[in-house]
């Protein structure tokens, strides 16, 4: 759950970058920073915090050069604090290099333990650092080459860009799980994990950078490698679900109709018989614009979001941790008072914010609450990058629906079919993974391989 940014030959690329990771900081909250190449050495700033907290009102004086790299983090693999913020910056037998990276390796411990058996000292926690263990280590003198060596290592999901002394590089991992577009902005490269961050740049988008292929930006020009071998490509369903922008192309569609879409499908396979739609604001916007499209219910704003909410405090009571539903999301009593609601969310994890917002909509005088979830149980850890519990922290795989439903509070309770998920996005049940979803994991995994989480807690994102 991270995102990524590069940009290439443009005198103010360290300025860029941090607008760019404006563009990107949906996809972490934790830390954010940047690396940039002066053609000489390379320079680095990070920090805990919002990129507006960690680069707002900076004149990036500090980080010169015509080339950068940028990082947003909500870590999956390693714990969150600064020594595990990103990008990463080493030197190595083949010079400085800068890495972001977007993804988790499945096989990152174990390589990690190799690693420490042949004398490597790492200094941080994450899998990330892994790679750069394994880029310093090839016996190819050749940078690219060496870069090749490496990632012909990783197993998972690794999309990232990486900073050489004078040349910028871009990569997906050949199952695809992650996104990396390619723009243009007046003849320079830029690199991000999604196109929203190339709009606010005013960079035109050229494509999506394919699975598997390595893209390389030099003196020489550009060069498209191919590293690895032809695998199944499975991008990951839930960046539509949920993580993804509305207003970004991903996967070869824009977001936010799949998310219509969705929710269309979710009223005609879970209708209500209710008097509104409400949207959970923001990511369940999408999916209740399509459920009030197909079921003729109107859509109210009865429910009004905060954005100006950081990262939630720990509470020291009950009764002030109750009031955490409140920072973020305020009802609208007049919208709601009498009403049957369809409470339209885009997924539901351990539930405890469902159950919140769910109690929120009642106590401001709803009738009823019908919630609606544009996506189907969650039932299996994602092991490729997005941050979501171990299986026993699942409710749905551990509570049958009229069990989640009496916990959250709901008059009934209602999820998106796999099918239909898969349909509204446009992806046949092969063609793109929904492992978390039941269905198989693309990329085999145990825990012996070390794959590290924290449990995903909704409220904190």
């Amino acid at each position: 759950m991270c995102g990524v940014f590069g940009v290439y030959n443009h005198p103010e690329a360290a300025k860029l970058a941090g607008y760019g990771l404006y563009g990107l900081q949906h996809r972490g909250q934790e830390s954010a920073g940047i690396v940039s190449s002066d053609g000489t050495d390379l320079h680095l700033f990070k920090n805990m915090g919002l990129v507006s907290e960690v680069f707002g009102g900076r004149d990036f004086s500090d980080l010169p050069g015509d080339c950068a790299i940028g990082h947003v983090r909500y870590s999956t693999a390693g714990s969150s604090n600064l020594r595990n913020a990103g990008p990463i910056l080493v030197r190595t037998q083949h010079g400085e290099v800068g890495l972001s990276h977007n993804g988790n390796l499945v096989n990152g411990t174990d390589l990690r333990t190799d690693l420490e058996r042949e004398g490597a000292i790492f200094a941080s926690t994450t899998d990330s650092e892994v790679i750069l263990h394994l880029f310093a280590r090839s016996p190819h003198g050749d940078a690219i080459d060496a870069l090749v060596d490496s990632f012909r290592r990783l197993r998972g999901a690794f999309t990232l860009t990486m900073l050489l002394r004078d040349t910028l590089v871009g990569l997906r991992d050949p199952w695809g799980f992650r996104p990396l577009v390619l723009g243009d902005l007046d003849g320079s490269p830029v690199l991000s994990s999604e196109t929203c961050a190339l709009d606010l740049l005013k960079a035109r988008f050229v494509r999506e950078i394919e699975p598997g292929e390595m893209v390389v930006f030099s003196s020489e020009g550009e060069r498209r490698l191919f590293p690895f071998k032809t695998v199944q490509q499975v991008p990951c369903i839930f960046e539509y679900v949920y993580f993804a922008r509305p207003d970004s192309t991903l996967f070869g569609k824009v977001v936010y109709p799949v998310r219509v879409a969705m929710g269309r499908r979710l009223a005609a396979e879970q209708p209500a018989e209710a008097d509104v739609v409400v949207p959970v604001p923001d990511s369940g916007v999408g999916a209740a614009i399509g459920f009030s499209e197909y079921s003729q219910i109107p859509m109210v704003w009865a429910l009004i979001r905060n954005h100006y909410v950081g990262r939630t405090f720990i509470a020291p009571r009950q009764s002030i941790r109750d009031l955490s539903a409140r920072l973020k999301l305020n009802p609208v009593p007049d919208l709601l008072k009498g009403k049957r609601v369809v409470l339209v969310d885009d997924s539901l994890v351990r539930g405890t914010t469902s159950r919140k917002i769910v109690r929120l909509v009642r106590d401001a005088g709803a009738a009823e609450v019908h919630l609606r979830l544009s996506s189907p149980p969650i039932v299996g850890p994602c092991v490729y990058g997005i941050d979501t519990p171990e299986r026993s922290e699942l409710l749905a795989a551990n509570m049958d629906l009229e069990t989640i439903r009496a916990f959250v509070g709901a008059d009934s309770l209602g999820y998106l079919s796999v099918e239909g998920m898969h349909e509204a996005a446009g992806k046949d049940l092969g063609s793109a993974c929904h492992a978390c979803f039941g269905g198989a994991y693309p990329v085999k995994w145990s825990a012996s391989g070390g794959v590290q989480r924290r449990l995903f807690d909704k409220e904190r994102q």
